[in-house]
């Protein structure tokens, strides 16, 4: 029997092991591999989306779920993984995409490099740490693309907040705008790249829907280059925060007074 393997391993630095935990070394050793393959791009990242069951499934099917939420969570509290919700093409589905902070992770390697670099010495620094974490080959055997003529689901693949974001408003504002316009993929790539989430573009969405559909003069404007467009979605965003506010002031202020009886 043999209790050597020549199969595809993980490797690991042993300093980082040593410093962030071995598992947690495990699991940013992984993530750095599955994002250089990754084609999701967001705000100018890579990033890799699972759920708990994909990572136990696919990555570390020698843990526990609740071992690979402990690890996951040290990770993301200490600060070396960010982590969101915010690109789901649903507002049900949680599932969470991940990235390697890089500038902390150097920062643990070398702790008095980044106090001496410039910004654009950083980023170098950055992809340097990026290439010598680069060591491990894949637990699971990747399964290369087919290729393929249909434009459509290329679009879709590539821009899945901008398939998202369209999906909504033609839901909403029953039209039919194509997710392949690249004037509109410009739009809401541009509020994406200036920190906006999908639940930002869905509100915008639903006040102008609320005010303009059925509205002959300004139901036209339903449009992504009007509601997208930089100025416009600021403002439109901003009447959701302000009704918020207002709301809330009103329910605070506004008290019944039984004392007195009936009117």
């Amino acid at each position: 029997m043999n209790v050597l393997i020549s199969a595809p391993t993980i490797q690991l630095i042993p300093s980082l092991a040593e410093k962030i935990g071995l598992n947690e070394a495990i699991v940013l050793q992984q993530l750095h591999f599955r994002s250089c393959i990754s084609e999701n791009w967001r705000n100018g990242h890579k990033w890799v989306y699972k759920t708990y069951e994909d990572w136990k499934k696919q990555e570390f099917p020698f843990w526990s779920i609740p071992t690979i939420k402990r690890v996951i969570y040290k990770l993301e509290k200490e600060g070396y993984l960010i982590s969101t919700d915010c690109y789901n093409r649903m507002y049900m589905d949680k599932t969470k995409w991940y990235r390697i902070n890089y500038e902390i992770l150097y920062a643990v390697v070398d702790q008095n490099a980044l106090t001496t670099l410039s910004k654009e010495s950083r980023k170098l620094a950055q992809n340097e740490l990026a290439s010598q974490l680069d060591l491990i080959p894949p637990i699971t055997k990747e399964v290369p693309n087919k290729p393929t003529n249909n434009t459509h689901k290329e679009i879709v693949e590539d821009n899945l907040d901008v398939v998202a974001v369209i999906d909504y408003l033609n839901d909403k504002a029953r039209k039919q705008f194509k997710v392949s316009s690249k004037a509109t993929i410009r739009l809401v790539t541009a509020r994406f790249g200036e920190g906006y989430c999908l639940a930002d573009f869905k509100k915008v969405i639903d006040i102008k829907v609320k005010d303009w559909l059925r509205e002959p003069h300004w139901e036209k404007y339903l449009r992504p280059s009007t509601l997208f467009n930089a100025t416009n979605f600021e403002n439109y965003l901003g009447e959701s925060k302000g009704s918020q506010v207002l709301k809330e002031k009103m329910s605070a202020s506004f008290e019944l007074d039984f004392s007195k009886g009936e009117f």
